[in-house]
């Protein structure tokens, strides 16, 4: 990395990206229980399905930092494990296999065959694997296939052949499978076309004549080689193969997809062909034919059915039928190949059938969706379609097939996955007033697209809710006997008077316990075996299990303000400042330590720890007093309340709590002292547990109320709930064990405590106001709260209303009958019945029909309403193109919306008949819009943004302002400022940054006085710009098509230059360079975050964070960029990447340092998402890396986590 870059930037995944490219199933931690593995961009994720609950959890997530073509899963015969092969743009096959010990994926084999990247010629875009796992074949789009042989050796280990080769020069692969052919030579069947012919034959007659075969290649076990067995011609628009069981259950072949045909085909078998049926309906063309884009084959016992899935996401369910012997069992010969309806589901990239009866569908776009089988369809009145009825020639004529597409019988859905895949466009504003701002985005396509809102939080179950008689200041939960399992009681404390309700069935009040009603309570505690402890303010009660009290008072003219317990200490300090401790004796009576410890000042909280597994005290109070400073007390019984340390704050604490938490750092668990301010920060710090020294502060805003600390416990682990004007949960992240501290998604609490009761096993107890609420934390997974609003067709982008929290959005659906063409056809006089009825379009897609456009504009309420507002349909064949909320100047500064179209689009080869553009006026309050005019332009408006009180426009190549007319817009100024098309533009002051589709950013000025647009810096690269925003007037920050981010920047004399006063005929006149504009662009950083940005924004994400650059990747990823402040914090980044590198190799054997460079080497960037990977290391691995950077292992995870936690989530 070229370290003289003057700008450095921190890139950080917030979420990774949701869409899935491939699933596959297997036994992954070698249990009975199945697992699913996913691949999304360069994530690979491991899912453990419940089929009790019919939920699907993430137990492990890793960037492998290349980009993951494709996932097998293998086990070695006689194994009870299955592997994972990965194949990647690292010119390597790799196996790894997930390690459930230690919840991470271990490489095993790393075989490299060839260059890195994703190239023509070289293996790793197709896989298939035996089905008894003797071999893989790896295999490139042409020309080259490498077979490997794997096997174990004497320490049964699995072990990998040097490659086998199958090459055939001038070949294109269509699709690949492994045949089950039991234990015979492995053999795969591979869709082939060589075009030896086409390539010389320039009349193009060869390439009309090309044929497809259907290709055996064996690989002989005892030669060790392999060889093209057997080739059969099949048809031409075949893609996909299935492998058919083989062995005992079956007939061995595979099962080739087609268009509008599904062919079962072995070398030892006749063809058998079925149509695919098509869907009968009113707005349906009987003419279209489908293919299968999906397929899963399941295996019960005895039998196997195919479930194939066509581009409407219909699912058909395929069985063969065998020649039966004399005894009536299966001779493995087929007799007929048949097909029926099955279902319709959202369209999948990959379905996967569990044993458990489960259906999962990786959705292509949207939501990914979680089935539960109620029935196979065998017993349902749906037509079933036999292979007697088509030829088995693709060429001869056929009669087409129908059926009614209906809602679903088979399969019901029990889960629904968040997935933004893909995300179009995306803003960050604060439109609810909290102290973050919200995310909101528009994502999907078609029926299944959404308006998301995404709030950083933790999903709150909310159990009860229930007023009390007045306000409560505080609320306990406790057990009776040490060791009952579920709580007894909730204390409430009021101001005069304690509350104690029982918890059973019902939750009601009690009078007899023992505790003193007429106080109010300072600390409840179930002490030693059978004891109850109540604090209050002039005294402490002690209930014995037979109901005899004894009672501590507090010296004369004294009262307690602050108490701490646990099961075998108490400790009070008095309003003279003095601490009185107690500790239990062995007949489990209260006995005081003789003297008591005067503090400086007045103390305002204390707290003793949990006592430790096997040891009789806690060994240290915790005293925080009002000059602003905790003292650590050893109660140590040689030196009681002795002082150990102390630490000074920056205003006086409000709560203290001593806990034991799983830390990354020893890999163990480590005592931790959390501390809350009045001044609403929050500060953990390391507790040395032989010492009592403090080190290691990290601090945290948590809101402008005092902080209240209460020790709770999540999923089994013991987590801090921070309440301040919002609640929070301080958490250890169940992957990688670093501390999280997440708001929760609730009603801001006054206290809160642990609840556990039979109904609800871990919960939590909380105040708001006069209400007592009872909630429990299911999910610390995802610290993203999404709301979802759906959306009529694919939004292509969105704008906020400048005053009002209401957004508009644009959305279009090319190929697609539009609603007045629809009304028309169902309203035909001639619509026999059954076919007029309309299925929901979120489940079955709309209608489609070649070279139509159905458009529409929404107003989304993400706040009150929570839905759409209005909807305007557009007309004509027109669709939305962009939009822009505009204040026009000549109209006393009202702002309008502004939305362009384009008529009778192509999209590619690009071309329209007409362009407009439409004005709106905003009415009751933004809810409404009213139509003023429309202006018709030569071509679709790509881009629009408000100007000097004007409207700016890109029109093809021109740039164009436009004044607000009576009748229609009028054009005042017009330039051509790019050579292909505009895709975006933005602006400060009178600087215009234009961006083109193919040609990078240019700068462009408007000189008033002359009333005209001169572009005066443009870039040395071409760039395909998707997004841009301009992080400061001279510096633009941007994203293209091939998934780079990049900041660029005018030189400092251009930009002076373009800015004086006076005509610019200086700039008009300066000599271009190379056909282009004067100056050139400086690239500033550059980085490879392999997602396509489709939005990128300057802002804050966090209260009081510093200002970062938020993107959005098109397959749903969020991603910032920090920028560095100091030099000395670049060097240390710098040195832990290059560390790392080293150290954790990614996982599928890609450079991480070519992977971040894929076209342009990276500069002025630091992978925040690889540093993050050092608290995964090994301890050995760490000291290692911590030796070399001179600093102390905690030292390093600090300024990690706080690169994370100043500026995001």
């Amino acid at each position: 990395m070229a370290t003289t870059s003057s700008m450095f930037m921190y890139s950080l995944t917030i979420q990774p990206p949701t869409s899935i490219t491939q699933a596959i199933l297997g036994q992954f931690a070698g249990t009975k229980e199945q697992q699913i593995v996913t691949a999304s961009g360069s994530r690979l994720t491991i899912h453990r399905p419940d089929p009790t609950q019919g939920k699907i959890s993430t137990i492990l997530s890793q960037d492998v930092f290349g980009i993951i073509r494709t996932l097998a899963a293998f086990r070695l015969a006689g194994s009870n494990k299955d592997f994972i092969i990965i194949g990647s743009d690292s010119g390597r096959i790799t196996i790894i296999e997930y390690v459930p010990a230690q919840n991470r994926f271990n490489r095993l084999h790393l075989e490299t065959f060839g260059k890195s990247g994703i190239r023509r010629v070289i293996p790793g875009q197709y896989l298939a694997v035996d089905p008894k796992g003797r071999a893989c074949l790896i295999a490139s789009i042409e020309k080259n296939k490498l077979v490997y042989v794997l096997n174990r050796n004497a320490q049964a280990e699995l072990t990998i052949s040097s490659p086998l080769e199958a090459h055939k020069p001038q070949t294109l692969v269509f699709a690949l499978v492994g045949l089950d052919v039991g234990y015979e030579n492995p053999i795969f069947a591979v869709l082939e076309v060589d075009y030896t012919e086409c390539d010389q034959d320039p009349t193009g007659q060869a390439f009309e004549e090309v044929e497809k075969s259907l290709v055996y290649y064996e690989l002989d076990l005892g030669l060790n080689h392999v060889v093209r067995k057997w080739s059969d011609p099949v048809d031409r628009t075949a893609s996909m193969l299935l492998q058919v069981p083989g062995g005992s259950d079956g007939p061995s072949g595979v099962l080739v997809c087609g268009l509008d045909n599904v062919t079962y085909r072995h070398s030892n078998q006749d063809a058998f062909r079925v149509a695919i049926p098509r869907r009968r309906g009113v707005t349906e063309n009987p003419e279209r034919k489908r293919s299968i884009t999906a397929g899963v084959m399941h295996r019960m016992r005895g039998a196997f059915f195919f479930l194939l899935q066509s581009e409407d996401g219909d699912l058909f369910k395929v069985t063969i039928d065998m020649v039966e012997d004399d005894n009536g069992q299966p001779t493995g010969e087929v007799k007929k190949l048949k097909i029926k309806y099955f279902d319709t589901v959202p369209i999948a990239s990959t379905l996967c059938i569990l044993k458990s009866g489960f259906l999962f569908v990786a959705s292509e776009t949207g939501n990914h969706h979680f089935y539960q089988f109620e029935k196979l369809g065998d017993d349902d009145n749906e037509a079933e379609y036999d292979s007697d009825s088509f030829p088995a020639d693709p060429t001869e004529p056929y009669t087409p097939v129908y059926f009614h597409p209906r809602a679903s019988e088979n399969v019901n859905l029990v889960e629904s996955i968040d997935s933004m895949n893909p995300q179009l466009d995306c803003k960050v504003a604060n439109l609810t007033d909290e102290d973050a701002p919200q995310i909101y985005s528009i994502c999907g396509s078609g029926a299944r697209s959404s308006f998301r809102m995404l709030k950083h939080g933790l999903e709150v179950n909310d159990i009860v809710d229930s007023e009390l008689p007045s306000v409560p200041a505080a609320v306990w939960t406790t057990k009776i006997t040490r060791t009952d399992e579920f709580d007894a009681y909730i204390v409430l404390s009021f101001d005069n008077g304690t509350l104690v309700l029982s918890i059973g069935e019902t939750v009601e009040e009690v009078t007899d316990t023992g505790f003193l009603s007429t106080a109010s309570t300072l600390a409840v505690q179930q002490l030693g075996e059978d004891a109850l402890i109540q604090v209050h303010p002039k005294g402490i009660r002690h209930i014995r299990a037979d109901r005899r009290v004894n009672e501590w008072p507090v010296p004369q003219h004294r009262s307690i303000v602050a108490a701490t317990t646990n099961e075998r200490q108490v400790a009070v300090a008095l309003s003279s400042g003095e601490i009185v401790y107690f500790e239990m004796d062995s007949d489990g009576s209260l006995a005081e330590y003789d003297e008591k410890r005067e503090m400086s000042g007045t103390v305002t909280c204390l707290s003793l720890g949990e006592v430790p597994e096997g040891r009789v005290r806690s060994q240290f109070l915790a005293v925080g007093c009002d000059d602003s400073t905790v003292r650590i007390l050893s109660l140590d019984p040689d030196s009681t309340l002795e002082n150990k340390s102390v630490q000074a704050l920056t205003s006086a604490p409000s709560a203290l709590s001593i806990m034991a938490m799983p830390d990354s750092t020893s890999g163990g668990s480590t005592l931790y002292l959390h501390i809350g301010l009045y001044s609403g920060v929050y500060l953990r710090t390391v507790l040395d547990e032989i010492t009592g020294e403090l080190s290691d502060t990290r601090t945290r805003f948590l809101g402008p109320k005092p902080a209240k600390l209460f020790r709770v416990s999540v999923k089994g682990e013991p987590a801090v709930l921070a309440l301040s004007s919002r609640s929070w949960l301080g958490y250890s992240d169940p992957q990688t064990k670093n501390f999280m501290l997440t708001p929760l998604s609730y009603v801001p609490l006054e206290w809160g405590s642990n609840f556990s009761s039979e109904q609800c096993t871990e919960g939590m107890v909380g105040i708001q106001g006069q209400n007592l609420r009872i909630f429990s934390i299911e999910k610390l997974g995802s610290n993203l709260l999404q709301e979802s609003i759906p959306l009529t067709y694919t939004p292509r982008k969105f704008v906020r209303h400048p005053e009002y929290p209401l957004f508009y959005t644009i959305e279009s659906e090319n190929n697609t009958l539009s609603i007045a063409t629809k009304e028309k056809l169902l309203n035909d006089q001639s619509v026999v019945n059954g076919d007029g009825t309309m299925l929901p379009p979120e489940e079955f897609g709309y209608p489609r029909a070649q070279g139509h456009w159905a458009s529409c504009i929404h107003v989304v309420d993400p706040i009150t309403a929570k839905s759409t507002l209005q909807q305007i349909d557009l007309a004509d064949n027109e669709a939305a193109t962009t939009i822009a909320a505009v204040s026009f100047a000549n109209q006393s500064d009202e702002t309008f919306l502004v939305v362009a179209t384009g008529k009778d689009v192509t999209v590619s080869p690009r071309s329209s008949s007409a362009g407009f553009i439409y004005i709106y006026r905003f009415l009751e309050d933004g809810k409404e819009l009213e139509f003023i005019h429309k202006t018709k332009t030569e071509q679709p408006p790509s881009a629009l943004l408000a100007f000097q009180g004007r409207l700016l426009a890109g029109i093809g190549t021109e740039l164009r302002i436009y004044d607000l007319g009576l009748k229609q817009l009028l054009r005042k100024c017009q330039a051509q400022v790019v050579p292909n098309l505009i895709t975006g533009l933005q602006t400060q002051g009178s600087r215009i940054i234009v961006s083109d589709v193919q040609e990078s950013v240019v700068y462009v000025v408007y000189k008033q006085q002359e009333n005209r647009l001169i572009p005066f810096v443009d870039d040395v690269v071409a760039r395909w710009t998707t997004c841009t925003t301009m992080v400061d007037y001279e510096t633009v920050a941007g994203g293209d098509k091939f998934g780079n981010l990049w900041l660029l920047r005018c030189p400092q004399k251009a930009s002076e230059e373009a800015d004086e006063d006076g005509s610019g005929a200086h700039l008009v006149h300066e000599r271009q360079y190379l056909q282009g504009a004067p100056n050139r662009l400086a690239l500033m950083c550059h980085f490879y975050p392999q997602d396509i940005p489709t939005s990128l924004q300057k802002t804050q994400l966090v209260a009081g964070g510093r200002d970062v650059l938020v993107w959005t990747g098109l397959q749903g990823t969020l991603g910032i960029l920090v920028p560095f402040v100091s030099r000395e914090d670049v060097d240390f980044f710098q040195t832990l990447e290059q560390h790392l590198r080293g150290e954790d190799a990614p996982l599928a054997g890609r450079d991480h340092l070519i992977y971040r460079s894929y076209y342009v080497p990276v500069k002025g960037m630091i992978d925040g998402d690889l540093c993050e990977r050092y608290s995964l290391l090994a301890n050995d691995k760490k000291q290692m890396i911590a030796g070399e950077l001179d600093r102390s292992v905690r030292e390093i995870e600090r300024k990690i986590s706080d690169m994370r936690t100043r500026v995001a989530y």
